[in-house]
């Protein structure tokens, strides 16, 4: 059986998963669904659009995530992710910072499913690709079991069938947004009861999962798949293994130095139209995290990478450096 790309995806996250962390975590899966961060609809019909939406036709299947509560602007913005290429459009009802909250949209919208049901409705009429949501389970005083499930019904009344739940609450007053990511408690168990009682619709659960075991437990349990955040960014080696052992495929793991030789040609691609080496390799940081060579290969690329004119003779320097440590070990063992 052919497991859908939702089974694991990474997730949208400003200032990280950007168009060059897109194309390097490709290389490490081909089944994973990949997120842009969070675009703001006056962004998308008012902005640049190639900065802001470009995106380099490796990455598919990739997602295009929304931030606004406006149905027209929402409807306007879902056309042009769709004739742009992207495979989703997804609603961010997630985020928490105070620029999303002045703006009506993010975790705020919690409070306003209606709303929220609204705009998916115009989305879903201006475009062909899915729509889908992605939200907390309630904001501040909210009681989860009322907030989470009117919201999730609300939008499956227009024809929304896909829900990414983040599992904790969003304070939005007294937390900042990186609190707002460690210090909700995590609820798991609401958020499969979501699935077992809707068993219709396609649930996926996110927050706080550590690693590729427990989105495999999570997945046994029930729901219909796993969003990985901050371990597939820190640790994105984990992302070598997801094709076979959670989409099945009978093929070879993707080991971190198979991983840069196939992200080189496009790291050579941007170099050539001028982007700056470092604002690539800042995501390939964590590729060797707990190996041996892991912290000389992140401080060649942090140092000599920001240098004026650094090239693929970086990347190069830093992978022989951790080879050479790989051989050490082996010889010492």
């Amino acid at each position: 059986m052919t497991r859908p790309p939702h089974t694991l995806s990474v997730a949208p996250m400003m200032d990280w998963t950007d168009r060059h962390c897109r194309a390097f975590h490709r290389v490490l899966t081909r089944r994973a669904l990949l997120y842009t961060e969070m675009v703001t609809t006056g962004a998308v019909i008012h902005g640049d659009r190639e900065r802001l939406l470009g995106f380099d036709a490796v990455e598919h299947p990739v997602a295009l995530q929304l931030g606004g509560s406006e149905p027209a602007d929402l409807a306007a913005s879902a056309k042009i992710g769709e004739d742009l290429g992207y495979d989703e459009i997804n609603l961010n009802v997630g985020c928490p910072s105070d620029r999303v909250q002045s703006g009506r949209f993010g975790a705020c919208l919690m409070r306003e499913p209606a709303l929220v049901a609204d705009g998916m409705a115009a989305m879903i009429d201006a475009v062909k690709v899915p729509v889908t949501v992605k939200c907390r389970i309630g904001v501040d005083d909210q009681d989860p079991e009322q907030s989470l499930f009117e919201l999730v019904d609300l939008s499956a009344k227009v024809g929304v069938s896909t829900f990414i739940v983040h599992a904790r609450k969003a304070w939005l007053q007294g937390l900042s947004p990186k609190e707002n990511r460690d210090i909700p408690p995590l609820d798991y168990p609401l958020v499969h009861r979501l699935k077992r009682e809707r068993p219709a619709l396609t649930i996926i659960l996110n927050g706080g999962v550590p690693d590729l075991d427990a989105a495999q437990a999570h997945i046994a349990d029930g729901v219909d798949g796993v969003m990985l955040g901050r371990a597939a960014y820190h640790e994105p080696g984990l992302l070598g293994q997801v094709d076979r052992r959670l989409f099945g495929e009978t093929v070879a793991d993707v080991d971190p130095f198979t991983a840069v030789e196939a992200y080189k040609p496009y790291l050579s691609a941007r170099l050539a139209e001028g982007w700056r080496l470092a604002a690539m390799t800042r995501h390939m940081l964590g590729l060797f995290h707990a190996m041996p060579g892991g912290r000389i290969w992140r401080r060649v690329l942090t140092v000599e990478g920001n240098r004026p004119g650094a090239g693929l003779e970086v990347v190069d320097a830093a992978l022989g450096a951790v080879r050479e440590a790989f051989e050490r070990k082996r010889d010492a063992a």
